[in-house]
């Protein structure tokens, strides 16, 4: 991929970004999960966006996960064990601008699976 795609395939997704984070919100009842993809990392944190702060967080570098469907799900479980603890059981769903398919959808699936309603 060359500089100028790669540059307009960012900015494309940014724009998605700020298009879905105009429409949702959390707070400490209902918190925002918002979902990082990089090519060998996941990262999720569970934000409470009226006091700005991060109620639950976990990163696929920390339990050994990678970022593919498989490392998703896994973390996944992980991250609804994590939210469980903090007595959270619904959430809102940030994809933060990706498409929700393959590893954010089987990160999703696995909340699902695991009781967290969103």
């Amino acid at each position: 991929m060359n500089a100028k795609v790669l540059k307009n395939k960012v900015a494309n997704r940014l724009k998605r970004k700020r298009r879905i984070r105009a429409k949702i919100s959390g707070c400490a009842s209902l918190p925002r999960v918002s979902v990082f993809r990089s090519n060998r990392y996941l990262s999720v944190q569970a934000i409470d966006d009226a006091t700005a702060t991060t109620l639950a967080a976990l990163n696929s570098k920390i339990t050994g996960h990678k970022s593919n469907k498989e490392g998703a799900a896994a973390l996944g479980e992980a991250f609804a064990a994590t939210l469980k603890a903090a007595k959270i059981s619904e959430v809102v769903f940030d994809r933060n601008g990706y498409q929700y398919h393959g590893v954010i959808a089987a990160f999703g699936d696995a909340l699902r699976a695991n009781e967290i309603k969103f």
